[in-house]
């Protein structure tokens, strides 16, 4: 790697950095650009989600704020997240990547709808809750879709935040930021179990000289993100979030039929 190549991929970590921090799909920016430079595909999104595990503390930092008072949430939902990552680690060392490949897309139209339609939707379940007389702990509902959001960035990385602010947005009992910030929480241990797994099973196939670049790129983006993300009015932040998905659409129906 050359001071130009270092530079560019850099400046991808710092945009990833800061669009993590903010809904996710940082992957989208960074891993294109690897590819782009010459790394392996299997290299590059290796070594890119490992850096990006830097991005992803400074995300929780970031959002710590949000966080108080979420304390019980996160010990409900943490374990859940990180089943699902455990899953869609040993799915990716096992399975073709082209069979998740495929239903990548529709599961980022459904992470969609539920953006799009999250005021609605949230309405809806709070009613029901109240007509139930349910208490404030998390659904069932909740947990499992959790843990198939784990599996998914477990498995395929990419787009995993805006699956997890689509279902949070939705379910969780409090602001949609409070859902991103709980959301960086989660993306951050799956991510984790991700990196153990790639360190403990596919150590030959890692760049520590992209991780290193990634990492500090997107850890200083993911400052700056979370210092952004926190003024933005919900309409904006979910306009922001399906922008994001339509590009992850593309780029993934793009590989599809390539």
């Amino acid at each position: 790697m050359d001071l130009v190549q270092a530079l560019i991929i850099a400046l991808a970590g710092l945009w990833a950095g800061t669009i993590n921090s903010i809904v996710g799909s940082g992957t989208l920016v960074t891993f294109p650009v690897l590819v782009a430079l010459g790394v392996p595909p299997v290299t590059a999104t290796i070594s890119n989600a490992m850096g990006l595990i830097a991005g992803n503390f400074g995300g929780v930092y970031g959002y710590r704020r949000e966080l108080r008072g979420l304390g019980g949430t996160l010990k409900v939902l943490l374990p859940a997240s990180l089943l699902g990552g455990i899953t869609g680690a040993a799915l990716l060392l096992n399975l073709p990547e082209e069979v998740f490949g495929i239903a990548a897309p529709f599961l980022i139209v459904l992470a969609l709808v539920f953006v799009i339609f999250q005021p609605k939707l949230q309405a809806w379940v709070r009613e029901r809750q109240a007509a139930q007389a349910r208490t404030r702990s998390q659904p069932l509902v909740l947990l499992f879709l959790i843990y198939f959001a784990g599996v998914y960035g477990g498995y395929f990385v990419a787009a995993q935040g805006i699956l997890l602010v689509g279902i949070l947005g939705i379910f969780l009992h409090g602001t949609l930021q409070q859902a991103n910030a709980v959301k960086n929480v989660l993306v951050l241990g799956v991510n984790i179990i991700a990196g153990i797994s790639y360190m403990i099973f596919a150590f030959d196939r890692i760049n520590w000289m992209i991780v290193l670049v990634i990492a500090v790129s997107s850890l200083a983006g993911a400052l700056i993100g979370t210092s952004v993300g926190r003024r933005l009015k919900p309409v904006v932040l979910r306009g922001i979030i399906v922008a994001l998905g339509l590009v992850a659409l593309f780029v993934m129906v793009s590989e599809l039929v390539a």
